[in-house]
């Protein structure tokens, strides 16, 4: 067994081995060591090899489906083998083979590699989150790029530069990557969890063939103009989807080509930074999607992940959207009608993805059968409403279209199909005469048992007997044990066949006829239901093309629904998209920050946003916490929301289209790479400098705070001066720096904006609202107070901020300050003699009166009035 085991572990590589053993997996040596850490099971071991105990450990064959999602959550593969013969087979092969059929071993085989990429099972994948496995192919220096969620079946291929290599596998949140075993390391650290394939498949030669293999076609002209990247790339996906399936290919569709320019194009620090599909602390709580999602479907929610990540550029496509969720908010019975509806759909796009892979079951025909009959009903109903937007129109049509199918399956399979089909039952009274009479002779069978089990107790007078059923023995007659012995008896009709603790078990030749009869039957029965199943499930993925584009649909329909709920919800407007190179948002709103808000019964305070070509510049001051970080993200995140085709949280908002969008907003380090909080700072800022255009919208806060004064202000001005006159994109620029005030008198297009706080009584009032002109202070003493720093701290901060300016004041210099300081100065001269008045007032200063106590209170005004003595 253990040569078996190391042939089939040589195979699976760096894979865990899912060894199958009777009722378990079983995993050995360090495969187990790994498992039973992560899943947190017993370690034992069997036997040895080469001198040394074999590390075990094993997981229920019909548990294993919650063990495998443990271990790809945790990024292990998992090579799954099967017993691929049955212990008859094994004994008849050793026949053959003239080997003693006693020490014959039952055949393994890897039958399927499970990866975080490749998963279609349902207990394996979350409804709301696509399931994205990405193939990468480089030619020539352009990168090809094949994604596909094979769930679904949903093939895209894409090419772009290796520099942005990074921000389309950002965008479509891939969760493995697939490269050439002879990819190159060199800047792309973000690879190094890859998966590696053999090169030879990502030949654009071999991808081209695939395809037209796949899709039996002589020709992929039909399909669209494929670069020999892309074809490369679509090589890779294929050729490892076959080996992970084991010559078994998923669900796969026509693949659909993703232009260069088709979406606005965001970069892996902004997304982060606007945190659209995942919060900065991780998962979806706190996200925009998760303030956004009113979905009634899995399905809906991963389309709507999916808009949010590349929002449009095409003002058509961004109108039909916005037109198909006013229709759907203009009527509030309707919606609630139709999300009533949707919330009953089943997931069909998947559970097609399941049929087509093989792994499918009864309850996904069912899914089928009831997700594309309330399909049709949807399409009855909607095509009677009036002043239809066109995006509806366009959708209605592939909903309907599949009466045939949904027919077969109505009159084929039960009301609520298993999820198991090897018992059997699955197949409806009626559908098949034959399978009828067969159940119908396994009914009579069971019936003759019962009849015969009272004739035994009566001929007998044994009334404790009963004729009983397993799965060793299968049917035979068990007595207890103190009238075992009556049936011993040579002439008694009873076979001995088991004597138990307490009972004694018989055979005889009349239940040997009837257990025959019911295994005979109940097995043609089995395969009758099998037979009928495959047929079903031919007939269903023959028409997989055009269930896909119901499953589309529908998910469409409900994202449409679902945003018109959400705005609805929220008052929110619908954003009026154009070409103009403009931005104005009347009461914009953060989506995410006004629902945590709403949680705690708080109000966000609105604030509008107006770029126009000429004050397409915006520096902001004001405080820490007084809202400009908000300010930027809200608006930022309206215009992808806008783009998108969702409506906004706004009064009104005038959205120019934007090519692309920047966010260098907040401070982190990336020290696995090596960089330092201002060294990713400058990256970001450096990718903006370089990618942005007069059609982008950038948001940057606090350019060059990580480095010292005189350095981070100097970068700040230029890259103001950059972004106002070399770029001459739309930007919303905060600092705290109020020497950049001055660029108002160069830089024709920059406005001077602040966020309004005031001190009242010795606290800050944060007032979240934006202001026009400058920032008068930046309240970073009163921010420091509110943040809890000891008062003795804030008060000698005080005392030496008042140094500071008086000594810019006077000299016009930071340095002269800082100069008159101890703590900055190298050998500071001896101070003058404080007079009488000017000690007691510094001591007043640095006094914290709060943390006195009655008596220190007491001494310090005998000491101070010693002092005035």
């Amino acid at each position: 067994m253990m040569e078996q085991y190391l042939a089939l572990k040589r195979e699976a590589g760096d894979s865990l081995l899912f060894y199958r053993m009777g009722d378990f997996f079983e995993l050995f040596f360090d495969d187990a060591k790994v498992a039973s850490n992560i899943l947190d099971i017993a370690l034992t071991s069997r036997g040895e090899h080469d001198g040394k105990p074999v590390a075990m450990c094993g997981v229920p064959v019909h548990a294993a489906e919650g063990y495998l999602a443990r271990l790809i959550k945790a990024g292990q593969r998992v090579a799954i083998a099967e017993q691929v013969e049955t212990p008859d087979e094994a004994k008849a092969r050793a026949k053959r083979e003239g080997k003693p059929s006693s020490k014959v071993l039952v055949a393994r085989d890897i039958v399927r590699f499970v990866t975080a990429g490749t998963l279609t099972e349902e207990a394996l994948l979350e409804p709301r989150r696509a399931n994205v496995l990405v193939a990468l192919s480089d030619v020539r220096g352009t990168i090809g790029i094949a994604s596909c969620d094979i769930s679904t079946g949903v093939m895209v291929l894409e090419e772009c530069h290796p520099d942005m290599l990074n921000a389309e596998l950002s965008r479509l949140s891939a969760t493995e990557v697939v490269v050439s075993d002879n990819w190159s390391e060199a800047g792309a650290e973000w690879l190094q969890d890859a998966t590696r394939h053999t090169n030879s498949p990502f030949s654009s030669d071999v991808g081209e063939d695939r395809l037209k293999s796949l899709h039996g076609v002589s020709t992929l002209d039909g399909f669209g103009d494929f670069s020999r990247a892309m074809l490369g790339a679509a090589g890779g996906l294929i050729a490892y989807l076959d080996h992970v399936g084991r010559g078994s290919l998923p669900l796969l569709l026509p693949p659909v080509i993703r232009a260069k320019a088709s979406g606005m194009a965001m970069d892996e620090a902004t997304r982060g930074s606007l945190e659209i599909l995942e919060s900065a602390q991780g998962g979806r709580t706190g996200s925009l999607i998760a303030a956004l999602d009113r979905c009634s479907t899995g399905a809906g929610s991963r389309l709507l992940a999916q808009d949010l990540s590349s929002p449009m550029l095409s003002k058509g496509g961004i109108e039909d959207r916005l037109a198909l969720v006013k229709f759907w908010r203009d009527r509030p019975i309707e919606r609630a009608n139709l999300r009533d509806a949707l919330r009953s759909l089943p997931d069909i796009g998947r559970a097609l993805g399941r049929l087509v892979a093989g792994r499918g079951s009864p309850r996904d025909l069912g899914q089928l059968r009831d997700g594309l009959n309330e399909a049709w009903r949807l399409y009855d109903w909607l095509s009677t409403e009036s002043d239809r937007p066109a995006l509806l129109d366009d959708l209605l049509p592939q909903l309907r279209g599949h009466g045939e199918l949904v027919d077969l399956l109505s009159r084929a399979l039960v009301a609520t199909p298993p999820t198991e089909r090897s018992n059997g039952g699955f197949i409806t009274q009626g559908y098949d005469a034959s399978l009828d009479e067969l159940r119908e002779i396994s009914g009579d069978a069971r019936r003759a048992i019962a009849a015969m089990e009272a004739r035994y107790r009566e001929e007998t007078g044994i009334a404790s007997l009963k004729i009983k059923h397993n799965g060793v023995l299968g049917y035979f007659i068990e007595v207890p044990s103190r009238h075992g012995d009556a049936l011993m008896e040579a002439d008694s009709g009873f076979t001995h066949r088991q004597t138990m603790k307490g009972a004694v078990r018989f055979n005889s030749i009349s239940l040997h006829e009837e257990a025959s009869r019911i295994a005979e039957a109940g097995g043609r029965a089995l395969a009758a239901e099998e037979s009928h199943f495959e047929e079903l499930v031919d007939r269903s993925v023959a028409s997989r093309q055009t269930i896909a584009k119901s499953a589309a649909a529908l998910a469409r329909i409900d994202v449409s629904a679902g945003n018109a709920e959400r705005a609805s919800e929220g008052d929110w407007c619908r954003p009026d998209v154009d070409e103009a190179p403009g931005l104005s948002i009347v009461a914009g709103r953060h989506p995410v920050v006004e629902t945590a808000l709403a949680a705690t019964s708080q109000r966000f305070v609105a604030n509008d946003c107006s770029l126009r070509f000429d004050d397409r510049l915006w520096l902001i001051g004001g405080p820490n916490m007084g809202g400009k970080s908000t300010f930027l993200r809200q608006n930022a995140l309206i215009v992808l929301m806008a783009q998108a085709g969702c409506f906004v949280p706004a009064k009104s908002a005038h959205i120019g289209l934007v090519d692309r969008l920047f966010s260098r907003v907040g401070a982190s380090d990336n020290l696995a790479r090596g960089r330092s909080t201002f060294m990713v700072e400058m990256v970001e800022t450096a990718a903006i400098l370089a990618q942005a255009t007069d059609r982008s919208f950038v948001i940057l806060d606090e350019v060059g705070r990580g480095t010292s004064t005189y350095d981070g202000l100097a970068l700040a001005w230029a890259v103001v001066e950059a972004v106002h006159s070399q770029i001459g994109c739309r930007c919303l620029f905060a600092t705290h720096y109020h020497e950049l005030a001055r660029l108002a008198e160069t830089c024709t297009h920059l406005s001077l904006h602040h966020v309004r706080a005031r001190e009242w009584k010795g606290d800050l009032v944060l007032l979240h609202e934006l202001a026009d002109g400058p920032a008068d202070r930046s309240y970073g003493l009163a921010v420091a107070k509110l943040a809890g720093v000891p008062n003795t701290v804030v008060n000698r901060a005080r005392q030496v901020l008042q140094k500071l300016e008086d000594a810019r004041n006077e000299t016009g210099g930071l340095a002269a300050g800082l100069g008159e300081l101890p703590l900055f100065a190298a050998a500071a001269p001896t101070a003058p003699e404080q007079s009488k008045e000017e000690a007691l007032a510094a001591k007043l200063l640095e006094t914290d009166i709060d943390a006195l106590s009655p008596r220190d209170a007491l001494d310090l005004l005998y000491e101070l009035k010693r002092s005035v003595d």
